[in-house]
């Protein structure tokens, strides 16, 4: 990601704030009723459902931590930020807000002190959900047991630790919007549309990002620097577009973390556990509708990937023999549950850091309700070297039909060193 020089970002701050001033007042919507969030059944369950919808507790969690108590740590390329205490703890929580603070949170991406919440919080997603929906979803809060936890400063550099850096973003980047219904569609397909693009912020990891950390296109797929993985595109058959897969497919990958010929590893099984299995049949079923209803990107004329030198392939084709063919098969196949590797998108994939970390990390679908014993792939990291490795992958990504390019011994190197979380 490259750098925006300083002088430049001054010039863009500056004017940012000069068009402030002259800037519409944000969206403000009022609570239907305050019936909406009363402590009451139906409102806690709702939130409850909502905040799954939302996986917010992955986020507001650190590992190990009280759920929803903050402290869990995300490195960006600005630096350092740091989820905050949502509990209702009065003092170092969110005890002392009111539905209107956590509306403004939510919708204009404001805390209760007016202070602009940096959008790793995504706020440009979550400006999506309702009124009614916020409510509840603050009235679940309420009910979470009290936690005294300070919260931990963020570690931003200069100038991206300057809230008039911030406004410039969001004059740029941000607009306050509830989604409204496409009156053209049916009631499933908005459903989906709403919990994919608002709740589900979907496209806060399947999107690319510019230099200034905000999202371009509409799920074309990206890398996750903080993470270390590369999220693919949707729209696209070429990597993980759903627009040839049936809805019965979609729902049973998102709900269980497995489907015919695929399965989620990595920061999406997480979500999966977290988030996705709890979600309704229903909801499952309007999110994979939606997605398959999204316009398939074009691919366009790809160059011919360079093919590995026939000393790696040699090399990758031994080390396949000694540790993978077992499980794979001699030629890619798969055998039982363990997936065929022939013709295999995730292993082409343009970005070839998923399958380095599963090579390194291991590949381990998620344990759910519809899959509670799932198959897993052990780690290599730990037997084979960064050039072995190298080998390996690109030996897979350049046989029985895959045609990507090569890996170095470098780019191994780099995502050994990344951290899991």
């Amino acid at each position: 990601m490259k750098r925006i020089p300083y002088a430049v970002l001054l010039l863009l701050v500056v004017a940012a704030a000069l068009v402030a001033l002259a800037w519409p007042r944000e969206e403000f919507i009022a609570s239907t009723s305050p019936a909406d969030h009363a402590l009451v059944e139906a409102n806690i369950a709702r939130g409850a459902y909502l905040a799954r919808a939302g996986d917010c507790m992955a986020c507001h969690t650190a590992r190990g931590g009280v759920p929803y108590a903050g402290g869990r740590a995300l490195d960006t390329p600005f630096g350092r930020l740091v989820a905050p205490n949502i509990t209702p703890e009065p003092t170092t929580g969110i005890g002392n807000w009111t539905p209107d603070d956590f509306w403004r949170a939510l919708h204009n991406g404001k805390s209760k002190d007016g202070r602009l919440l940096y959008p790793a919080f995504p706020y440009v997603n979550y400006t999506r959900v309702t009124r009614r929906d916020a409510d509840a979803l603050f009235a679940y809060l309420r009910t979470l047991p009290p936690v005294r936890q300070p919260n931990l400063p963020h570690e931003l550099r200069f100038p991206y630790n300057q809230q008039l850096t911030l406004a410039g973003w969001r004059l740029l980047y941000f607009r306050p919007g509830v989604q409204q219904p496409d009156a053209s569609r049916d009631a499933r397909w908005n459903r989906g549309a709403y919990l994919v693009e608002g709740l589900g912020h979907c496209a806060a990891c399947h999107s690319t990002r510019n230099s200034l950390g905000a999202t371009e296109g509409t799920l074309g797929g990206g890398l996750i620097p903080t993470l270390g993985w590369y999220a693919p595109s949707l729209t696209s058959d070429a990597e993980a577009g759903l627009g040839n897969w049936s809805e019965a497919h979609i729902v049973q990958l998102l709900g269980t973390g497995v489907a015919p010929g695929a399965s989620v590893t990595g920061p999406m099984a997480e979500v999966v556990v977290q988030s996705l299995q709890h979600m309704t049949k229903d909801d499952l079923g309007a999110m994979a509708a939606y997605l398959k209803s999204l316009p398939a990107a074009s691919n366009g004329e790809r160059p011919a990937a360079p093919r590995p030198s026939e000393q790696t392939m040699r090399a990758g084709e031994r080390l396949y023999g000694q540790h993978c063919a077992t499980c794979h098969g001699e030629r890619g196949e798969g055998k039982g549950p363990y997936p065929t590797l022939a013709r295999n998108r995730a292993l082409a994939l343009s970005e070839p850091v998923n399958a380095i970390r599963v090579v390194l990390n291991g590949g381990f679908a998620p344990g759910t309700q519809g899959n509670p014993r799932p198959y897993g792939m052990p780690p290599f990291g730990h037997v084979l070297g960064d050039t072995e490795v190298a080998a390996l992958v690109s030996f897979l990504r350049a046989s029985w039909g895959n045609a990507a390019a090569p890996v170095s011994s470098a780019e191994v190197n780099r995502y050994r060193s990344v951290p899991l979380d």
